[in-house]
């Protein structure tokens, strides 16, 4: 303490104020060595696809067809455009991955999705299919991605490439972390192939035309049968290749796809359906489409052979 009398006196609030600004002083340049490491470090972004509505889509607008077996989808060269894309928008930012969701039976690869899986800077994660070719489990597994690098602050921006309504909870669960979320589709030749609410939630919308798609779909085609001019095979010939399928079918997916088939008996959903007369015709070497009582019979040897597994 300062006993001479003639030393002025500061009051004793003026050493706390001094204190506390000394301190304020130090918290601000910590802040401003914080915010100079963050802009160093770049942004970050990732492209989310799903595979289904990229077939679906692009085979409509370039092919005139949803059904995979009459294209051909070059998915590396697309997987490489959606990436180019991506630098030119988000130019400082650095890609984190291309995640690509697919559906197979069983969650084993195909070749082609083995083939994607190989490429660099691309993850492949896989649903289920069910006996429609109808994919399950690929929007929570989007859900799941999107949610966990958002709240690991592992992406700033999202581009997802899909459409469906179940993916609002993904976007909304991403921004609910501070991404943002950007919405790609594919242009449909009539309407819409998003849903509205989508739409609504996402930060910002692109839509691919035509001639963006083009050079990725080439339509396959059409098979011509050597056996042409003969005459047709007969019913029960038709019906035991429908057995035959039946067999392989079953060994392939097991019981449970059984189960799902048989509440629409007599009838088959549509994918099945041109599954067998696809290859039934493969096997007779010549087309089925002109003879419904022949297809008639081939679904009777087909649920015949599966009827009497159960």
């Amino acid at each position: 303490m300062n006993d001479d009398p003639d030393t002025p006196r500061q009051p004793a609030g003026a050493d706390r104020i001094t204190e506390l600004g000394a301190r304020v002083e130090r918290t601000n340049e910590l802040l401003q060595r914080m915010l100079a490491e963050v802009a160093k470090t770049p942004s970050t972004h990732a492209i989310f696809v799903d595979a289904g509505y990229v077939y679906a889509a692009a085979g409509l607008l370039v092919a005139g067809t949803e059904d995979r077996r009459a294209f051909d989808l070059d998915a590396e060269g697309l997987i490489e455009a959606f990436i180019d894309k991506a630098r030119t928008i988000f130019a400082d930012s650095r890609l984190l991955r291309v995640y690509w969701y697919d559906g197979a039976r069983r969650r084993i690869h195909t070749p082609e999705q083995q083939a994607i899986a190989e490429l660099p800077d691309v993850k492949v994660r896989l649903g289920n299919l069910n006996a429609n070719n109808q994919q399950k489990g690929v929007d929570s597994l989007i859900r799941s991605d999107l949610e966990s690098l958002a709240r690991h602050r592992a992406i700033s921006d999202a581009a997802l490439v899909g459409g469906d309504e179940d993916l609002v909870s993904a976007v909304e669960a991403a921004q609910g972390y501070g991404a943002r979320v950007h919405l790609w589709g594919i242009e449909a030749a009539d309407g819409r192939n998003q849903a509205e609410p989508l739409l609504w939630e996402v930060d910002s919308q692109r839509t691919f035309d035509l001639d963006f798609c083009r050079p990725y779909v080439t339509r396959r085609p059409v098979t011509t049968y050597e056996n042409e001019g003969e005459p047709p095979p007969s019913r029960d010939e038709v019906r035991f290749i429908g057995a035959r399928i039946a067999e392989t079918w079953l060994a392939e997916r097991g019981p449970g796809a059984m189960a799902e088939l048989l509440p629409g008996h007599p009838y088959l959903p549509g994918p099945v359906d041109q599954d067998l007369l696809m290859e039934a015709e493969r096997q007779l070497s010549r087309s089925l489409r002109g003879y419904a009582v022949l297809r008639r019979a081939l679904r009777d040897g087909f649920w015949q052979h599966l009827q009497s597994r159960f």
